[in-house]
């Protein structure tokens, strides 16, 4: 008979994970996206995770960003969780029923992945395959409260009961900066209340409009229910910045940042100081944790812009090893 391998859950945590540790500790989080590879390959996944693995306390393995086909999440956390990394596991509700959200969950937990990030996912008409039938079975808020039933009640959605819940930390994203900016926080309050515990936000460029959001997140007394990471990123240049502005939803960019872009000689230079400053700044805001860097496969830059942001001063820079080691246990 093989004996349980579930890893132990310490009192007051509901998942073994090194970001839950992190963040209850009252250590400022980071946190990076690992973009899939199209391809089959692993190494191409350990070769990226190996460069985040000494700057983050966990690493995003997105699902099917933007509507196109990589490699799916849910391999990706097992390949890293297998390497001995701490990987979130991305759901979106685009491209599964509620049957199959629920197999995953199990399978993931099985696998010792000990977070996952709930997501509605962006519409098949964003992405390269717009033919493709949207799911939408569960939104974000009900796939919050379908997996917190899984591990707090120790049922499927239908009743039945599972043998063994599985132990994850409980995330879900949040946009600041989409109209109507009021009803943001009580957005944030809805996905609280369905179970979120982390919430990592869209990309943070306008410091002014971050800080009055938190200022009502604290009012509400959010900011003790659950641990808020900001999203950031580096601008790669003015033309850049203002193709996202345009055309990604919720993501504010102040005309004096573009203005600085433009006016640098060096703008993808200039684009990561921004980068560092704005984490430096956003390390100072009451309530919130940490930050989620991201930059669309480029991992060395990330790894690059959260050391020169002095947020792991004082933190002993966790050590990078073989890619493929069988020896590593789970963080």
């Amino acid at each position: 008979m093989v004996e349980s391998t579930a890893l132990t859950v310490p009192p007051g945590h509901s998942s073994p994970g090194r970001l839950e540790r992190v963040l209850r500790a009252g250590r400022f989080a980071v946190t990076a996206e690992l973009n899939p590879p199209d391809s089959a390959d692993p190494n191409a996944v350990y070769e990226r995770a190996l460069v985040l693995s000494e700057v983050c306390d966990a690493i995003n393995a997105t699902d099917a960003s933007g509507a196109n086909v990589h490699m799916s999440s849910i391999a990706i956390c097992a390949l890293l969780s297998h390497a001995g990394y701490a990987p979130v596991l991305q759901i979106s509700c685009r491209d599964r029923n509620r049957i199959a959200i629920q197999g995953d969950v199990l399978g993931a937990a099985a696998m010792k992945v000990a977070n996952i990030l709930c997501l509605t996912g962006d519409g098949v008409e964003v992405g390269d395959q717009p033919e493709a039938k949207p799911v939408f079975d569960l939104g974000s808020i009900s796939l919050l409260q379908t997996i917190r039933t899984m591990r707090d009640e120790g049922r499927f959605l239908s009743g039945r009961p599972i043998t063994m819940p599985p132990q994850v930390f409980l995330g879900a994203a949040a946009n600041p900066f989409a109209p109507p900016l009021d009803f943001r926080p009580l957005r944030l309050a809805k996905k609280i209340e369905a179970g979120a515990q982390f919430i990592q936000t869209q990309y943070c460029f306008d410091l002014p409009m971050l800080e009055r959001y938190m200022d009502r997140v604290r009012e509400l007394g959010l900011h003790q229910r659950c641990f808020i990471l900001a999203g950031v990123g580096p601008l790669a240049s003015a033309r850049a910045a203002r193709w996202i502005r345009a055309r990604v939803p919720g993501v504010h960019i102040p005309d004096a940042l573009i203005a600085r872009l433009e006016g640098a000689e060096d703008q993808k230079r200039e684009g990561r100081d921004i980068c560092i400053e704005i984490i430096q700044r956003v390390r100072e805001i009451p309530g919130i944790a940490g930050v989620h860097v991201m930059a669309y496969r480029q991992e060395e830059l990330v790894s690059d812009i959260i050391t020169a942001s002095g947020v792991l001063k004082g933190r002993r820079r966790r050590q990078a090893t073989a890619k493929n080691s069988r020896e590593r246990t789970p963080s």
